[in-house]
């Protein structure tokens, strides 16, 4: 079976303050066939510094209606490991939504390299902080050789 490269995405929340903007463009990712999400898991670190996780499966009912949209399955690759590092960067009063996101739009380009014998020797993300730097780096670089 041929996949899209898959992302674990973390997105804080500070103050628990989660008004749902996301989840319009997700739902739209989701349905234009874009993204698959194969897990989502809420963590809710207390003031005291206390962690409670939710799969999505575990929200109540009322919540779980809410995601329905997202088509979004309990794979279970999400680890201990996984939430427990993320539940350790958070500030105490903040939630977490974690994702593994395939991208699917990615797929048709994976079945041409397999079609084409070829193989993946190197697929990196580059931290954005890093692309936004260099470009910056580059266009004053430019701006004094002009």
């Amino acid at each position: 079976m041929t996949l899209g490269p898959i992302d674990f995405v973390a997105l804080e929340f500070p103050g628990n303050k989660f008004t749902g903007e996301i989840l319009t463009e997700l739902f739209d990712l989701v349905d234009k066939e874009i993204i698959h999400i194969y897990d989502l898991v809420v963590v809710l670190k207390e003031q005291d510094g206390s962690v409670v996780v939710r799969e999505l499966q575990e929200l109540d009912p009322q919540n779980i209606k809410v995601f329905d949209p997202l088509k979004a399955e309990s794979s279970q690759m999400l680890t201990y490991d996984d939430i427990n590092a993320v539940a350790e960067k958070l500030a105490p009063n903040s939630s977490a939504g974690l994702m593994l996101i395939e991208n699917l739009w990615a797929k048709k380009v994976m079945r041409a390299f397999e079609n084409a014998d070829a193989k993946l020797l190197l697929f990196e993300r580059i931290p954005h902080e890093d692309v936004e730097q260099g470009l910056a780096d580059m266009a004053e670089l430019k701006a004094t050789t002009v």
